[in-house]
């Protein structure tokens, strides 16, 4: 129990890492440049986003730390966490893409090839562990909910 922690807590720090650092290039564009753009009316107040990635990250974390708390030996939790780390590079990229660069139509093919690899960690993360799996889906409703919401971004402006 004390191992399977200890992943959990190590998880959560990398997921809130990228997480902050994303951040640090959102703001730079959302009082701005972010502001200019035409919205759908779906689009969430900026408020809301901090405390909901805030928990998707630990969610994140959580789920990657139960996976790897499994065992890296093993090729199933080596397959899961490989594809893990590649949608939370995939994370960060839409943010630098999307704010940083301002660019909706790249940051939207960032994010749908994130959906893509997410789908695909959630498949291997329920092969170690469905609690694993589970967890990760507010994250991939989340995501799916800011698809649309980039791609409606891109289409209005």
């Amino acid at each position: 129990m004390k191992r399977k922690l200890t992943y959990i807590i190590i998880g959560i720090v990398i997921c809130s890492t990228i997480g902050f650092l994303s951040s640090v290039v959102t703001q730079s564009s959302v009082n701005g440049w972010y502001m200019t753009l035409n919205k759908p009316s779906f689009n969430p107040p900026n408020w809301i986003f901090a405390p909901v990635w805030t928990a998707l990250y630990i969610l994140m974390g959580i789920s990657a730390g139960w996976v790897w708390a499994k065992g890296f030996h093993h090729k199933w939790v080596k397959t899961g966490l490989y594809h893990f780390g590649f949608q939370l590079l995939l994370n960060g990229l839409w943010s630098i893409v999307f704010f940083g660069l301002q660019q909706p139509f790249w940051g939207l093919l960032v994010i749908l090839t994130l959906l893509v690899v997410l789908i695909l960690t959630i498949k291997w993360f329920k092969v170690v562990s469905k609690v694993a799996a589970i967890l990760l889906i507010p994250y991939l409703l989340w995501v799916c909910f800011a698809t649309v919401l980039n791609y409606k971004i891109w289409e209005l402006n």
